[in-house]
């Protein structure tokens, strides 16, 4: 990830600024210290947490689906043949 110095950052702002929503983001500095992180609003934090469940009736997992295609499986590990 880039690192700009907070003189580049005020600079060049409006450049910065497109790239970070061509998804580039960048850290901006001062002194060489990071300071911030610069994303896109669209981009979830790291650290959040992923929801789950947020798909419940959309789709559906077949009741076998731990065992669909195990014959083909064997077939190619030379198992049961």
């Amino acid at each position: 990830m880039r690192t700009v110095n907070i003189h580049e950052a005020k600079t060049h702002l409006s450049r910065l600024v497109q790239q970070v929503v061509e998804g580039n983001p960048f850290i901006i500095a001062r002194a060489s210290k990071p300071l911030v992180k610069v994303v896109p609003l669209n981009t979830p934090p790291e650290n959040q947490a992923r929801r789950l469940g947020y798909l419940i009736g959309e789709i559906a997992v077949p009741d076998d689906f731990d065992r669909m295609g195990s014959s083909e499986i064997e077939q190619l590990f030379g198992i049961g043949a």
